[in-house]
């Protein structure tokens, strides 16, 4: 019998026009943003270029057998960065390989890619998302091969069916239409909302009061920092969460502060939750060994699933995870909820409506809501089927349908 291989690899380059005013307060918008003449816009809060955009990248990997799987890198900005690494890097690594669908040769290749550059220096940022991009492809076709969704081969016991998720962001131009849409998400069955700290603290404390007061005590109030507070002053935001009753605080300093992250995590209450700024392993090392992480996020665009199922294992019962889906389409949602399915340690999923309706568009068949809880996709692989011949459409640069 032939050996299969790794035929070829190909990557596309996403960019959709989006209503930024419907939108802003939710994922990868969540903050006011600068005027100007430029695509990427600074952040009026947080210190960082935002898309008005929605962007991505999709990769596809075909095997000599004429088996095909579909990944994505996490690209909300300059997707033609991660496609480059793909084309550029990743292939000359990868491509011809053969391919036996075992999660072993799926860790071997991951790890291929990974050594390509870091003699280089290349452990992190666009190169890893890449790597991200080739690993989820890689495992659609390590289900499909054996006709098993992924989270049935990363799992020691039956996956879950269906997965709760929490409503990220509250759209709405005034704290009143915010709170309007917290109320409608919770009649629908939602029970955990978290806001992005894109107002003043002031305005921030005052609509996390508001939603307490409107949803009462058994309501999950997660806040997003952006990364902006101050090492110096940050206690006492957080203590004004704890007295709040908050469910974490995301993401409160900046990424590469290890030790203000520990000093933080012992003066307040409110756990912290990271991952979603880090790409492996090795760079959440030493914020375990400083015990600060209390919700864990791995975003499956940039860590790929090889590496952040590794990571889930290593936690273990160290801390509560929920993956970070952030601007994605099918491929990176679809690795997250079968991450989600396959460990117990995972409870909840980040959900953003105007995120998943454009998600779905380029499916044969839409993803699912059930109520407040994601259905997990069940067919073989990632359980979807990408509507090949939209994402080329559209990487041409024709309008999505």
């Amino acid at each position: 019998m032939p050996v299969d291989r790794i035929e070829s690899i190909e990557s596309f380059a996403i960019r959709l026009a989006r209503d930024w005013e419907a939108v802003r307060g939710t994922a990868g918008s969540p903050t006011e943003l600068a005027s100007g003449e430029f695509d990427y816009r600074w952040s009026e809060t947080n210190r960082s270029l935002y898309s008005v955009h929605f962007e991505a990248a999709l990769v596809k990997v075909s095997l000599s057998s004429g088996l095909v799987g579909w990944g994505e890198p996490q690209a909300p900005l300059a997707p033609e960065v991660a496609c480059t690494i793909v084309d550029r890097l990743l292939r000359p690594a990868i491509e011809g390989c053969p391919f036996d669908g075992s999660p072993q040769t799926v860790r071997a290749l991951r790890d291929r890619m990974y050594a390509s550059m870091r003699v280089r220096g290349q452990t992190g940022g666009f190169m890893l998302d890449a790597i991200a991009g080739v690993d989820i492809a890689l495992w659609d076709l390590a289900g499909r091969m054996v006709g098993k969704p992924v989270g049935a081969i990363l799992s020691t016991n039956a996956p879950k069916a269906r997965v709760p998720c929490y409503l990220s962001g509250l759209a709405g131009r005034t704290p009143q239409e915010s709170v309007e849409r917290a109320r409608q998400a919770w009649n629908a069955g939602f029970r955990a909302f978290k806001l992005f700290h894109g107002r003043t603290d002031a305005e921030l404390f005052e609509l996390v009061q508001r939603l307490r007061g409107e949803l009462g005590p058994d309501a999950g109030i997660a806040v997003d920092a952006l990364w902006r507070l101050d090492p110096a002053t940050a206690h006492e935001f957080g203590s004004k969460l704890d007295a709040l009753g908050c469910l974490w605080l995301e993401c409160p300093l900046q990424p590469e502060l290890v030790e203000e992250h520990a000093a933080l995590a012992r003066r307040i209450k409110t756990p912290i939750a990271l991952g979603e700024s880090y790409r492996s392993r090795f760079e959440m090392a030493p914020f375990f060994a400083s015990g600060c992480v209390g919700w864990l996020q791995p975003d499956l665009g940039r860590w790929g699933i090889t590496e952040a199922a590794e990571l889930v294992r290593e936690a273990g019962d160290r801390c509560q995870v929920v993956p970070h889906i952030s601007i994605a389409m099918g491929p990176q949602i679809a690795a997250a909820l079968h991450l989600a399915a396959a460990f117990d340690s995972v409870k909840l999923a980040e959900y953003n409506p105007s995120v998943f309706a454009v998600s779905n568009q380029f499916l044969a068949s839409a993803m699912q809501m059930d109520g407040a809880s994601y259905g997990i996709p069940d067919g073989p692989g990632l359980g979807i089927e990408v509507d090949e011949a939209a994402v080329r459409a559209v990487a041409a640069g024709a309008p999505a349908a």
